[in-house]
């Protein structure tokens, strides 16, 4: 695709913005926030935290959320995804709601409604109660109607303050490292059990949004999906059934079911080959089919491209979706790096194409999308970060972005990973994503030559594209 250059002006009203969780940028504050599985795997595994950085202070937005927001102000947000803390509401993920967190949740929404940034609350963000997981986590019901209990506390203490409310961020993400691929607590290797957290995480979700349904509140709920377009190697008829499979288990598997209310038929039937259905009833079937979300977020940072298989798979090892396909890497491709992905900006028009075609073009916004690069102290110039690349990185996917509002797909914003650095899963503070870059010893907050660049896109809601920008 040949994007000509142009200035590229977005629709009225667009929602500029970033996003982050709780557990990664608030701290453990003064409200008695309960353990969650973050201290659970800290205490397992600390070699595994880089540098033995622990989730104790972050980013320290609970303390400094006031100054904070008003460098959100400062680098051109009208919108802002957070998440709230299952655990600070409720330490023990369920019982008695824990006032102190519901003061500091409502001074902080309020300040950023006063400030005109419009808060997008996340519900999950991978930080489950200690005591919620001590139950099974997402395999044990119980905890399905405890969360469905902690959002519905949600929607009653801050229901007037959110601008649009969200059940999971990235629910494929504990599948993937608690289950499969052994980066996320309970780090185990057991598929099935992953297959029963999906599907309690897709019921908790339906019946999250059946909840909320029963508060008269302006604001839409939705959920937020990490989607990446899968394609094959070659037009070669095996290569393009792999590409089905790896489609129909890491993207359509919460998709369909979270818009749509059904499950792919291809994908059941063959989990029913490996006798990987879950246990459920026909009410849950009801209730997930009832209660679809009526606003999509995309996290898109990479494609997945894969081939068929060249070589067989041992019935002894435990069953996993590579079965059907194996990756591809692309002769050629753009390259993060510092975290292993390909830089490839056309998939974020082909997967709000797909939304378009496919799921009735629901109302969607890009939820995440950036880089993240090491020692970035090596860009430092006159105590300021020039990170031109990440500058390019957001150019090149918004050029692509506005091809695909142009061509009719219902994009309403594109929220940046990440706001200011914060801590990633076991990698802390290894790559920096942030427009603001923190010092970890001072915890000083400096902008970024990309925040001053984001501040004029989003006052003149648009930028002057020249070209795709490559010296990545």
């Amino acid at each position: 695709m040949n994007i000509q250059p142009q200035f590229m002006r977005f629709p009225d009203e667009f929602w500029w913005g970033s996003a982050w969780s709780a557990e990664q940028a608030e701290g453990r504050g003064n409200t008695g926030k309960g353990r969650t599985q973050w201290d659970m795997s800290w205490d397992k595994y600390p070699h595994r935290f880089y540098q033995g950085i622990n989730t104790d202070t972050t980013t320290d937005f609970f303390y400094r959320y006031r100054d904070d927001i008003e460098l959100m102000k400062q680098t051109g947000h009208n919108s802002f995804r957070l998440s709230i803390s299952w655990a600070r509401l409720f330490p023990d993920g369920i019982g008695e709601v824990c006032q102190e967190a519901v003061e500091f949740y409502r001074a902080m929404l309020s300040e950023m409604n006063a400030k005109g940034i419009k808060p997008f609350a996340n519900l999950y963000h991978f930080d489950m109660p200690e005591a919620m997981m001590q139950l099974g986590g997402w395999e044990n019901r119980d905890v399905v109607a405890a969360y469905v209990h902690f959002c519905d506390t949600c929607f009653q203490e801050f229901g007037d303050l959110v601008f649009h409310w969200f059940t999971f961020n990235e629910p494929l993400g504990p599948v993937l490292g608690g289950y499969m691929e052994d980066f996320h607590y309970p780090n185990v290797i057991d598929f099935k059990r992953g297959v029963q957290v999906g599907f309690n995480t897709i019921l908790a979700s339906a019946l999250a949004v059946k909840a909320f349904k029963r508060h008269p509140l302006q604001s839409k709920i939705g959920i937020i999906l990490n989607l990446s377009p899968t394609y094959p190697r070659s037009e070669n008829p095996r290569d393009k059934e792999a590409a089905e499979y790896a489609d129909l288990f890491y993207n359509r598997s919460f998709l369909d079911p979270s818009v749509r209310g059904t499950f792919p038929p291809k994908l059941v039937a063959t989990l029913h080959e490996h006798d990987l259905i879950p246990e459920f009833t026909e009410q849950d079937l009801n209730d997930i089919r009832e209660n679809t979300v009526q606003i999509l977020g995309l996290n898109y940072y990479e494609p997945r491209r894969v081939k068929a298989r060249t070589s067989s798979f041992s019935h002894d090892a435990p069953f996993m979706p590579e079965w059907y396909f194996e990756s591809y890497i692309m002769p050629g491709r753009k390259f993060n790096p510092h975290r292993g992905w390909e830089i490839y900006e056309q998939g974020i028009y082909d997967l709000c194409i797909d939304i378009r075609d496919n799921y009735g073009n629901i109302e969607a916004f890009i939820s995440e999308n950036s880089m993240g690069v090491a020692n970035e102290e090596r860009f430092i110039r006159d105590g300021q970060v020039h990170d031109d690349y990440r500058i390019g990185f957001i150019q090149n996917h918004l050029a692509y972005l506005h091809q695909a509002i142009t061509d009719g797909c219902n994009i309403k914003g594109y929220h940046l990973w990440t706001f200011i650095d914060c801590w990633s899963w076991i990698n802390a503070y290894k790559n920096r994503y942030g427009l603001i870059r923190l010092d970890l010893k001072t915890q000083q907050r400096t902008i970024k030559k990309s925040g001053e660049f984001y501040q004029a896109l989003s006052q003149q809601n648009g930028f002057y594209f020249n070209g795709l920008y490559v010296d990545f």
